[in-house]
Parts: C-alpha cells; sequence; structure tokens
C-alpha cells in the first residue's frame, strides 16, 4: 500500500512530485481583453465566496476607479448572482443600485427585489417590503412571489389569506397561482384542500397544466394514495393539451414501488421508457431517473439494458456508475470508468468522488489511495474533498495517523471558503492531542491558519474559532452516500417536466 508521508516536508515534496506542486505556487488571474466592463465586473463579485462578505465597496470602487455600469448592466449581473444561487449579493447589489445610482425601481425590479429579500431575510420582512409598495403598483407576480413564499414555509393561514385578496383583485384565471396553492395543500398532507383546489379550478375554467397534474401525482404517490394517483394518470393520458410523460410515468412507478406494488411499477417503468422525448438533455434526466430507479429495485439487467441502448449518445455514466454503487457492484462501477477512460473521456468530479466513497465505504483504502494518485499522474489535480473522503475513511477505520495525514493533503489543497468535515476534523485534533506530539499539533494548527495561538487542550474553543462558531451543514454521512438521494434525482429529473 503506497503510504502517506508522515512528515509535513516529505508529504509536500511528494506532492510535488505527483505534480501537485501548484498548491504551493501563487497564480495570477488575468482578465481577456475580449471580456466586457460587466464581465470584469462580475469576476471581481465572484473572488468574494463568503455570502456575509459584502460585495458593495467592490461596488463602490469600481465607480471611483471611472467604470460605467448602467442600469440594464446591474440587472443582468442580478441575475446572474440569482442563478448561481448568489442570493445575498444579488440583494445587495438591488439595493446599491437604487441607493448609490439612484435608480428607481420598475415593477419588474420590484419583484426581484421582493423575491430576494424573502430567500435572504425571511417571510416577515418579505411582507414589510410589500406592503411599503403602493397597492396600485402592486403586480401579480409580486403577490405570486409572496404567495410561494408562504407555500414554501407551509404557513397555510397566510397563504389562504392573500389568495382570497388576489381573488378580490381578479388574479384568480392564472393556473400558477392555483398550483402554489396546490404544491403547500401537497406539503402539509391536506389533500381534502387539493381536490377542492382542482375543483375550483373546473369551475372557473382554469385550465390544468403539467405542473398541476405532476403536482398531484408527486402527493399522492409520496403518500402513497393508489386510486387517487391513478385518476390522476388516467387523466393525464386523456388530457390532449398536455399528455403524459416520461416524467410522470416514472413517479407513478415511484408510487407503486412505495406501495409494494412491484410489477405495477415495472409497468410503469416501461412506459416511461417508450414516450422519452425532447433534446438531449432532457432526455438524459430521463435516463438517469429509470436508471436511479431500477437501482432501488436491484434490478442490475435492466440497468445495464438502459445502458447499453443510450450510452453512445447520451452522458449518462455519472449515473449508471451511482446506480452500480448503489448495488454494492464495485467491479461493473470500474468498468464504466475504464471504458469513459478509453473512450478519451475523462471521469468527471462527481463519479471520482463516488469511487473514493465507495472504496472507503468498503475499506478498500489501498484502492482509494491509488485512485488519487493516478489521477496525480495523469494530470488531474485533487481537490480537497478527494482528500477528506479518504480521511473520513480513515477516521471509521480508526486508523488516526493516516486520517491526520489526509486531512493535511485536504487542507492544502483546499480553495478559500472550503472547510472540512467538523466530525473529521475534530477526531484528526483529538487525536493530535492525545499523541502529545507538539511538532505535528502545531503543524496541523498552522495548515488551519488559525490567526490565535490556541491549543489542541481546548478543543472545542478551536473548532469554533476555524467554524466562526457556525454549524456544519453536512455530517460523516454525507461524504460517503450513494449518490442517489431522492431530492437529488427528484430535483434533476424534475427539469422533464417544463
Amino acid at each position: 500500500m503506497m503510504k502517506l508521508v508522515s512528515s509535513s516536508n516529505g508529504f509536500k515534496s511528494l506532492l510535488r512530485q505527483r505534480g501537485f506542486g501548484f498548491l504551493f505556487n501563487s497564480t495570477n488571474t488575468q482578465t481577456s481583453k475580449s471580456k466586457t466592463t460587466a464581465d470584469i465586473l462580475y469576476n471581481r463579485i465572484s473572488s468574494i465566496n463568503d455570502s456575509k462578505v459584502s460585495i458593495v465597496p467592490i461596488l463602490d470602487e469600481w465607480i471611483q476607479e471611472g467604470n460605467p455600469i448602467n442600469k440594464n448592466q446591474l440587472q443582468c449581473l442580478i441575475k446572474q448572482l440569482k442563478v448561481t444561487n448568489r442570493f445575498q449579493h444579488a440583494l445587495q447589489m438591488s439595493q446599491w443600485m437604487t441607493d448609490k445610482q439612484h435608480n428607481l425601481l420598475s415593477q419588474s425590479d420590484n419583484i426581484v427585489r421582493l423575491e430576494l429579500i424573502a430567500k435572504v431575510h425571511g417571510i416577515e420582512q418579505a411582507e414589510e417590503y410589500f406592503n411599503h409598495i403602493p397597492k396600485q403598483s402592486r403586480h401579480v407576480y409580486m403577490y405570486s412571489v409572496l404567495l410561494k413564499a408562504y407555500a414554501q414555509n407551509k404557513s397555510v393561514e397566510k397563504a389562504e389569506c392573500l389568495r382570497r385578496e388576489m381573488t378580490d383583485l381578479g388574479f384568480d384565471k392564472l393556473s400558477f397561482v392555483y398550483n402554489l396553492m396546490l404544491d403547500l395543500y401537497a406539503k402539509v398532507g391536506q389533500y381534502d384542500k387539493m381536490e377542492n383546489i382542482v375543483h375550483e379550478m373546473s369551475e372557473k375554467s382554469v385550465r390544468p397544466d403539467r405542473f398541476t397534474y405532476n403536482i398531484q401525482l408527486n402527493a399522492y404517490a409520496a403518500a402513497p394514495r393508489i386510486s387517487e394517483m391513478e385518476k390522476i394518470t388516467q387523466k393525464l393520458e386523456k388530457d390532449p393539451s398536455v399528455g403524459i410523460n416520461s416524467y410522470s410515468y416514472a413517479v407513478v412507478a415511484k408510487g407503486y414501488i412505495k406501495a409494494g406494488l412491484i410489477d405495477k411499477a415495472l409497468e410503469m417503468l416501461k412506459k416511461s421508457e417508450e414516450v422519452i422525448s425532447g433534446g438531449s438533455q432532457r432526455r438524459r434526466y430521463s435516463y438517469e431517473f429509470l436508471l436511479r430507479i431500477y437501482a432501488s429495485l436491484g434490478r442490475k439487467d435492466d440497468l445495464y439494458r438502459i445502458w447499453n441502448l443510450y450510452k453512445s449518445s447520451e452522458r449518462i455514466h455519472y449515473c449508471m456508475i451511482a446506480a452500480l454503487l448503489k448495488l454494492d457492484d464495485i467491479t461493473g462501477a470500474e468498468k464504466i470508468l475504464e471504458e469513459r477512460e478509453a473512450s478519451g473521456t475523462p471521469d468527471g468530479f462527481r463519479a471520482s468522488m463516488l469511487m473514493i466513497s465507495a472504496y472507503c465505504k468498503n475499506n478498500l483504502f489501498e484502492k482509494a489511495e491509488m485512485f488519487i494518485y493516478k489521477g496525480m499522474e495523469n494530470g488531474k489535480k485533487p481537490c480537497a474533498t478527494s482528500w477528506e473522503i479518504l480521511a473520513t475513511g480513515y477516521v471509521r477505520a480508526n486508523q488516526m495517523p493516516k486520517a491526520v495525514e489526509a486531512m493535511k493533503a485536504a487542507l492544502l489543497a483546499s480553495q478559500q471558503g472550503w472547510k472540512p468535515n467538523r466530525d473529521s476534523l475534530t477526531a484528526c485534533l483529538l487525536y493530535l492531542n492525545q499523541l502529545g506530539d507538539a511538532v505535528k499539533t502545531e503543524e496541523f494548527e498552522r495548515l488551519l491558519g488559525i490567526p490565535c495561538q490556541m491549543s489542541t487542550d481546548n478543543c472545542v474553543g478551536l473548532l469554533d474559532c476555524y467554524y466562526n462558531i457556525e454549524t456544519e451543514d453536512g455530517n460523516l454521512d454525507d461524504k460517503n452516500g450513494d449518490g442517489l438521494d431522492d431530492d437529488d434525482e427528484t430535483d434533476e429529473f424534475a427539469k422533464e417536466a417544463t
């Protein structure tokens, strides 16, 4: 087994030998002359990874340098920040646009501002902003943004009150308003109210769209309420204006699986395959979703059937690898990676993380290390998460010397804003404390970059200092999953419905 070097200098030397020397060299990013001024400003803003750090000084500096920026460019930048889920910075730019640039807010600006306030500061501040907008200036979409926030927070009474107000204003002919209420009632399991909404749509001649049907399907499949789910399926099949698609059949299949009706689920999966259509991306989502469901059923033959049909035309390698690993078929996953590499396409980041996680989960640490080092020999620079997964695996196996060295590699490879899993780091610090090796302890603390002298004797204080007393979102299990979480598959494949 290839050993992780114990000394810091020796470890760095090995990393340099393996093509990892970039970690110890500073790099300067040069901006292409072909980029627009808005692109340059966006790059400056993007350098701020921490959402708690304000981008206002960057915007002020931009103006002080004599650079122009108009309202249209600011609106585009706000949109870019929203797309990348940088809502805090998008809100700061929106506020700067009016406070510093004295731009008047249009209706669309107000809608965006309200949405950002709801995401960043929550319902109460969103309500306060909404109430300050003159009634005659309130667009239907402003109401919808607030209604959506209520639905996401399961605030049934507030949502119902706002919807009554929208009805009084004549905003009761839009299907998306009904869909928001349907989604809310589905989230809280109020199925009678869901049926009332559908009945009201029929009375007011509001045509259901694909989202109307799929919200109901998802709710009944998750319950599972098979009778209601089957009725919606029949309606979809008979509605020529909407039509049933691959996503809908797949949702029905999941409902049958939850109810233990496997034969009916397999029938729906076959139908799902038959109606796959659309562009390459949409088709790929369909195939990936099918692979996930077949993996959950343990049907390896169907996995390979889908794979052999579509591997040449669709980018489904990652999902196939994840599906095989869900079935503990490491050998099969390795073969898929070999095929991918033989075709001249390197394995992607997510596939690499899955393989390292699978090796560690099965105590195949030699394979995990060799996988990382093979990538380094091929010119790939392992990310911090690769080493962190390895460190977590060693923590689980109680191989603490190796866990500490892998965690060192993770810290050396990390970029600004990245922090390792707190539980794994805690285990490493406690081990060093018990070991009583002052040299190794000081070396580890230097890698953490804590701007104050603290001893591992005060492990909790040191960790609070490092994490800024923030709670880690993840836990040990997060980095050793199978890549097939239900939330992930729903989020990705739901795009099929749009």
